[in-house]
């Protein structure tokens, strides 16, 4: 069973798949039923989460090998070290020097496949250890890059000192590092300041449950010979 998710903002992707696990356990009774994510969303991002229960568990890697979609808003003029807002800002840079038509000429630069470093608040092992976790112990740290492709870049809005851009990249893409590279791009600096996953492959966010509506869903559905195996009560 794939079940798409509106992740909520604030939840953690594994928090997701604890709820969605202890709802199926109450409901059926097993305890030993696999559930996972494909594909990870930071807990300040919102959107799409392809969650996987039962036999489907095996579809995961496949599904998290899809190309994404994003709409993130991005602040230029300050950063922060998570480049988010997980973080506090820790320096600020002037950007009223930035035009419009200075953005349009940078943002093309960031299509096709590159380079990219990740950031130091994510969840990439260094010696056996997540990153971030060597980032809030004060620990430094360097990161490989990783090779990532943006497809398509589109600016919906640009209203100094916030853009919003939608975004569509391969598996392993860190949107948040974007916003520190185009930043710097700009002679300025930069953070994330919201994100929203809208595709995954051929999945969209339209089409996705809220946890609530998950919740609605699984008291009425029934169960048959206690496997995964749901279907709506007609």
């Amino acid at each position: 069973m794939i079940i798409p998710v509106d992740k909520p903002y604030g939840w953690t992707s594994a928090d997701v798949v604890r709820k969605i696990k202890f709802l199926l356990q109450k409901k059926t009774g097993v305890k030993n039923i696999k559930v996972g994510h494909a594909g990870t969303l930071d807990p300040l991002a919102t959107g799409l989460l392809m969650i996987c229960a039962g036999k489907a568990t095996k579809q995961a890697e496949s599904l998290q090998a899809e190309e994404k979609e994003y709409v993130a808003e991005i602040r230029l003029g300050a950063t922060t070290p998570s480049f988010d807002l997980e973080e506090e800002i820790d320096q600020t840079y002037p950007f009223l020097h930035i035009t419009r038509e200075m953005f349009d000429r940078v943002l093309p630069q960031f299509i096709g496949e590159q380079e990219q470093v990740p950031p130091i608040f994510s969840a990439k092992l260094i010696d056996g250890k997540r990153a971030y976790e060597l980032a809030r112990a004060g620990k430094h740290a360097e990161l490989r890059p990783s090779v990532i492709t943006i497809h398509t870049l589109t600016a919906e809005q640009f209203a100094l000192p916030d853009v919003t851009i939608r975004m569509v990249c391969s598996k392993g893409t860190y949107v948040r590092s974007f916003a520190r590279d185009l930043g710097i791009a700009l002679q300025s600096g930069a953070h994330l300041a919201g994100l929203r996953r809208t595709r995954s492959g051929q999945h969209n966010v339209n089409d996705a449950f809220t946890i609530s509506q998950i919740e609605s869903m699984v008291e009425n559905w029934k169960i048959e010979k206690k496997v995964i195996s749901l279907r709506p009560i007609p």
